[in-house]
């Protein structure tokens, strides 16, 4: 497995992470603060599909306002 990070705005992180899914080869998505600090995790496995992510892309979307800058950490399947 390999790991990728992203700097991001808040107002572009629903949309990175909506991205990320898509591509369908990730394991686990974290968002961090500008700080380091971990203010969300959530695992994804294979045939994770609409109404399973709403929740979640909802909380992002709620933190997305909240937040000015974070740095998104994916882990990827090889």
């Amino acid at each position: 497995m390999t790991n990728e990070s992203f700097k991001i705005n808040g107002e572009s992180l629903l949309k990175k992470v909506k991205e990320l899914i898509e591509e369908g080869n990730i394991r686990k998505i974290t968002i961090k603060d500008k700080h380091g600090k971990e203010l969300m995790t959530f695992p994804l496995t294979i045939g994770v599909v609409g109404a399973v992510l709403a929740p979640v892309l909802a909380a992002v979307g709620a933190l997305a306002a909240l937040t000015g800058e974070c740095t998104i950490t994916v882990e990827r399947e090889e």
